[in-house]
């Protein structure tokens, strides 16, 4: 059965400009700047840089902002002659080149660096092998089935049926065994491991024997177990060796590279520098926060698009192309008006919204002491600027401060609250700082367990559970006591 009913609903929807604003106050200063050149390139009718002295208004258009509206008028004029555009007096480019330079003018520019790759570097060290082709072939499939990490996480089984389904390399498991040690004698030593403990031992064996060296690898090969774990009265006992012998064994096998592939790659990885979007600075006693100046570019209409239309509008025969034309020009100069204007909300908020951060933080910035940071989240900078929490979240998640301590990502300064044994509210920072403080003063002998730390902090004035404590402990990448324990 058919009903027909009536409904009123109210919903929101953000418009596409709105979105677009949100998008440029989440971009970082660099991506900000990539987001520019890009509009750039799509509006020919923005541009940057001063522009000429005319009359403008604060968003840089000239006294031609309003357009009228063309689409109901009547156009009569007949078609552009494209030839009157041309001229007759132009001279080829090729004619006013010449050659007569001498090596002195040559610009010079600096070389690209280009390293070889991971995988390319170890196919060149087995050239240095006497090889069959059927052997290379099988070295050739190996070097392929190393990881970024320096590791064939395969069994060897794996491998034979691999190599004979995909590249038609009938084998057995043993001859892949005895090309896996040519693979095993490459650099970097460790390479084409298929586990941490083969990894380690390779490491090792390629090093000169000593009696630590000998001792470390007994350890791994054979008491690989109780190393991981720790347990190293186990270890004094099975060996019968004093504590120093123990210490310097486990010494040469801390200086080894757990991830040999990962050491090479980070030598040919492009170092990524920070970019602060704000800076704050101590005067005479008083915070002063600025903006990075690469965030408030200096952006105008195309003047030359303003005179097209307005030349449009004072011709009295108008042909469709100029109509056409017309259109186009004003669908870029308001892309441009809106663009400019969404820059300078971007500048407004981003400023706003660390400045209210600076002043609610101002003890920390002042001293530099992260004890002194207070409870501090979204809502309370929200409520403060008047803004949308989202809004304050993207500003705080991707955004950086130079600071007299340090460039800081913003979203570090909040953190939750928690009551103290005078029953004040004090940052989650605060409790976890006083807690690395005190896993950094411990004895590694005898590393403290959470309950015996959760006692400690509850003397110093912070009763907080030891479930709580475990969880600060893995935020801050702490291992468990027994893997902070040194002999």
């Amino acid at each position: 059965m058919l009903k027909q009913n009536l409904q009123l609903k109210l919903s929101q929807k953000l418009s596409p400009q709105q979105i677009q604003l949100m998008k440029l106050i989440q971009l970082p200063t660099q991506a900000f700047e990539q987001r520019l050149k890009e509009e750039m390139v799509e509006n020919p009718a923005l541009e940057t840089g001063k522009e000429d002295q005319y009359e403008t208004d604060e968003f840089g258009n000239d006294e031609y902002d309003d357009y009228d509206d063309y689409d109901n008028e009547r156009i009569e004029a007949d078609d552009i002659n494209i030839d009157e555009y041309l001229s007759d007096d132009e001279i080829p480019n090729y004619k006013l080149q010449t050659n007569n330079y001498s090596d002195d003018d040559e610009e010079r520019t600096m070389p690209y660096a280009a390293p070889v790759s991971f995988h390319q570097s170890l196919s060149d060290q087995l050239n240095t092998f006497i090889l069959s082709d059927n052997e290379r072939d099988i070295a050739e499939f190996l070097v392929g089935s190393i990881d970024d990490t320096g590791y064939i996480r395969r069994s060897v089984a794996d491998i034979v049926d691999d190599m004979a389904f995909t590249q038609g390399i009938y084998t057995d498991d043993q001859t892949v065994e005895n090309i896996l040690h040519i693979i095993h004698q490459l650099e970097p030593a460790g390479v084409g491991a298929r586990d941490l403990q083969e990894c380690l031992l390779l490491q090792l064996k390629h090093k000169t024997p000593t009696e630590s060296i000998d001792l470390a690898i007994d350890i791994l090969e054979n008491q690989f177990d109780a190393f991981t774990k720790k347990h190293y009265d186990k270890l004094l006992q099975k060996y019968d060796i004093s504590q120093d012998q123990l210490r310097k064994a486990i010494d040469e096998i801390e200086k080894l590279n757990p991830k040999p592939g990962g050491a090479y790659d980070s030598n040919s990885k492009v170092v990524e520098h920070v970019v602060p979007d704000f800076s704050i600075r101590i005067v005479d006693g008083e915070l002063e926060l600025s903006l990075n100046g690469r965030n408030a570019p200096e952006l105008h209409v195309s003047k030359d698009y303003q005179e097209m239309l307005q030349s449009y509008k004072e011709s009295k025969d108008r042909s469709n192309q100029q109509k056409d034309a017309v259109q186009f020009i004003k669908q870029k100069l308001d892309s441009a008006k809106w663009f400019i204007d969404a820059i300078k909300q971007r500048q407004e908020t981003l400023f706003v919204t660390m400045n209210a951060i600076m002043h609610y933080q101002e003890e920390y910035f002042l001293d530099g002491d992260e004890t002194k940071l207070k409870p501090m989240i979204l809502k309370d900078i929200a409520d403060m600027v008047g803004l949308d929490i989202s809004t304050v979240s993207r500003v705080a998640n991707s955004k950086y401060v130079e600071t007299p301590y340090g460039t800081k990502l913003i979203k570090e300064f909040f953190s939750e609250a928690m009551k103290n044994d005078q029953g004040e509210d004090v940052s989650t920072i605060e409790i976890k700082k006083i807690l690395q403080n005190v896993i950094d003063e411990e004895d590694k002998r005898k590393p403290l367990p959470d309950d015996k730390l959760a006692e400690i902090l509850k003397e110093k004035g912070y009763p907080i559970a030891r479930r709580t404590i475990a969880k600060y402990r893995e935020q801050l990448d702490i291992p468990v006591a027994r893997m902070r324990k040194r002999i």
